[in-house]
C-alpha cells in the first residue's frame, strides 16, 4: 500500500481498505508500505478525512502516526470479509465514520490492527502476494496491537435483507455535513490525485526508457526478434502509438507538464 493509507490502517485509524476488486483472503494480512513518499498536503487530506469523519461519533482526540516510513513492513489486520460501497454506507450497525469510508467498489472490512515495533525494511511487490517464511517467523514476534479511536468488530454476516428500522422504509445513509462533505471530496481528490501522478509519472519513465535504447539495424533486429521467440522468452511489452508525432515528443511533453505540477 501507498502512504499515508498504510500507516493509517495498522493504527487502527483506517478501518475500510478500498478496492476495485475483492480481497483474495480472510483473516491476516500484512501491510507494506510501497516506496513512494507521501506529499505534505496528500497527509493533510486524509488526516482531515479522518477527523472529520470520527467526530460524527463523537471522537475528537485523534493521535495520528508520527511518521509514514515507506519500503517497510508495518505490521497486519485481519480480513473480516467484503462489502461494496453501497452495502457499508447503509450499514447501520457499524459507527457512522466506517460507514463514511465507503469510497470505492469494495470495501475490506480490516479489524484487530497490529504494527511493528521496528517496521522492516524490504521490498514489497503489487497486490496480494505470499510473505516469505523467514521474514514472517521475524515479523510475527514483533507484533504490538494497536489502539486506534474507535475499533471496530464487524458484526457479519452482513444481511442480505436488513431489517427495516422502525422510523423509516429502508436503510438511511449517513448524514454528512458541510465540512464531512467537503473532508470526503477532499480523500477522493487526493487519491484520484496520487493516481494520476503516480501513473505519468511511470508513462515517462516508460517512453524514457523506449526512446534512449540504441538503434538497432532493422536486420539485426529481425534477428534477435525471431530468436527471442525460439528462445522461449516473453513477447515484447505493449508500445505506445502516439498520433502525428514520435514518442520522444510524447515524453517532453508529458515532462513538461508533470514539472508545471
Amino acid at each position: 500500500m501507498h502512504q499515508p493509507w498504510a500507516s493509517l490502517l495498522i493504527h487502527g485509524i483506517k478501518r475500510i481498505e478500498g478496492r476495485s476488486w475483492r480481497p483474495p483472503i480472510t483473516g491476516r494480512l500484512w501491510i507494506h508500505a510501497a516506496s513512494k513518499v507521501p506529499e505534505p498536503e496528500t497527509i493533510t487530506a486524509m488526516e482531515t478525512f479522518y477527523r472529520e469523519i470520527y467526530a460524527l461519533d463523537g471522537i475528537t482526540d485523534i493521535k495520528f502516526p508520527e511518521h509514514y516510513p515507506v519500503s517497510r513492513l508495518l505490521g497486519c489486520v485481519e480480513i473480516a470479509g467484503c462489502l461494496k460501497g453501497e452495502e457499508l454506507d447503509k450499514w447501520e450497525e457499524v459507527p457512522k465514520s466506517v460507514r463514511c469510508e465507503a469510497l470505492t467498489d469494495f470495501c475490506w472490512l480490516c479489524e484487530n490492527p497490529k504494527k511493528l515495533i521496528v517496521p522492516f525494511e524490504m521490498r514489497g511487490y503489487q497486490r496480494v502476494y505470499n510473505l516469505e517464511n523467514k521474514i514472517f517467523e521475524a515479523a510475527v514476534r514483533g507484533l504490538t496491537p494497536s489502539k486506534g479511536p474507535l475499533p471496530v468488530k464487524f458484526p457479519l454476516p452482513y444481511p442480505q435483507n436488513p431489517p427495516l428500522s422502525p422510523n423509516s422504509s429502508k436503510a438511511s445513509k449517513v448524514e454528512k455535513t458541510k465540512t464531512v462533505a467537503a473532508a470526503v471530496a477532499g480523500a477522493r481528490a487526493a487519491a484520484a490525485q496520487f493516481l494520476r501522478k503516480d501513473e505519468s509519472r511511470s508513462l515517462v519513465k516508460e517512453l524514457q526508457h523506449e526512446t534512449t535504447k540504441k538503434e538497432v539495424p532493422s536486420s539485426e533486429r529481425n534477428l534477435i526478434s525471431v530468436g527471442m521467440v525460439d528462445a522461449g522468452n516473453c513477447r515484447p511489452g505493449p508500445r505506445i502509438l502516439t498520433p502525428n508525432g514520435s514518442a520522444k515528443l510524447f515524453s517532453d511533453a508529458l515532462r513538461g507538464v508533470l514539472l508545471k505540477q
